[in-house]
């Protein structure tokens, strides 16, 4: 076969055969492609969830579509007719190619991985705390992982060229001194890498957590090694340095478990009949899916000069569902207070005296 293919180059100008090298490789990683993919999907179409197959097709594709033609080149390389100077620049090519491509292969492998962990802790279950400590720490080493893998590749394509070499055995007499300057201008980067691996460990933060930080309110979206991304509420991102969680207080609602406790205040007049108000709380609670069923409290809290607050207390599975729910009590209370009782709406009191001062007059006047 090898002669077969020797006598076939002979025949025809060297262009034209190294174009033929090049065209064959290219057909060869489109055809086993076209071939290989429809056929994979096929056997894992009887997954509904989540497939492994699947899982490496959506990572493998791209790369195998240059990994292939890039193998089967290679392979042909010892066929090609290029000159002297063109076989050692195409070579070198091809070699710092291969670098590229098995970095690449490794992190996608890592990702099929990741894919699977993330199938195995599912976050969207309700008490998911388990599930959000291992997602954390699984985000943060595949990033260190995939920062390894990239940093090795390119040290070995630089190590591949002999000028390279000779310049890294000569920094190596400064190595001293310079690992101290890099040490000085790179300490605000260290610390927030450090701080990285504490949080991931320690988790003071995790992925998906309930935030309050700087004045905002909003979910943990993204853990990466020196910053953090908090996705706000009406859909701002908040990026914050990583060191921030450690230095500074915040405040994290879903630390320990997603239930909270949701309040909502009423102001009204004295006369409001409190146990009516009560049994409509109760009434207003056990027809909302809302509630969980654990915390059910309405008490007066404070005596102003003009009025009386009362606090509605209800708990929640989330805070999500906690506002929703806030909002609906609210809404009813007022409605339930200004259909049965309006005149135990918040009032302003004014009594007025003749200039006897025997006959006061009393106005009463609705806020």
């Amino acid at each position: 076969m090898t002669h077969y293919i020797s006598l076939l180059s002979e025949k025809m100008p060297s262009w034209t055969w190294n174009l033929l090298v090049i065209l064959f490789a290219l057909l060869m990683g489109i055809l086993i492609k076209a071939i290989a993919v429809p056929l994979v999907k096929k056997q894992s179409s009887s997954y509904t969830k989540y497939s492994v197959i699947r899982s490496v097709i959506r990572h493998f594709s791209k790369i195998f579509s240059f990994f292939i033609p890039l193998l089967v080149f290679n392979a042909l390389l010892p066929f090609t007719r290029f000159n002297t100077a063109t076989h050692l620049v195409v070579s070198k090519i091809t070699e710092i190619l291969f670098v590229g491509c098995f970095a690449i292969l490794i992190i996608r492998i890592i990702r099929v991985f990741e894919d699977y962990l993330y199938h195995r802790f599912d976050i969207s279950k309700e008490n998911n705390l388990r599930e959000r400590k291992i997602r954390t720490q699984i985000v943060f080493i595949r990033k260190l992982l995939v920062s390894i893998i990239i940093l090795v590749a390119l040290a070995i394509v630089l190590l591949s060229f002999d000028n390279m070499r000779k310049i890294g055995a000569g920094l190596l007499t400064g190595v001293g001194i310079g690992g101290i300057i890099i040490g000085f201008a790179a300490q605000k980067s260290l610390g927030n890498l450090l701080a990285g691996f504490q949080i991931a460990f320690t988790q003071p933060i995790r992925m998906d957590d309930v935030l309050v930080v700087e004045g905002e309110w909003g979910r943990v979206e993204e853990i990466n090694l020196t910053y953090v991304v908090v996705a706000i509420w009406d859909k701002r991102r908040l990026v914050l340095p990583i060191n921030y969680f450690i230095e500074k207080p915040f405040q994290n609602w879903t630390r320990t478990t997603a239930e909270i406790l949701g309040t909502v205040f009423l102001y009204t007049d004295f006369a409001v009949p409190i146990d009516k108000l009560r049994d409509k709380l109760t009434s207003l609670l056990q027809a909302n899916s809302l509630w969980d069923g654990q915390v059910n409290v309405l008490h007066v809290t404070d005596l102003r000069e003009h009025t009386m607050e009362i606090r509605c207390l209800m708990s929640c599975r989330n805070s999500g569902q906690a506002f929703e729910l806030r909002a609906h009590v609210r809404e009813e209370m007022i409605k339930y207070i200004s259909t049965n009782y309006p005149e135990s709406l918040s009032r302003t009191r004014v009594s007025l005296s003749t200039n006897d001062g025997n006959s006061p007059l009393v106005n009463d006047h609705t806020v």
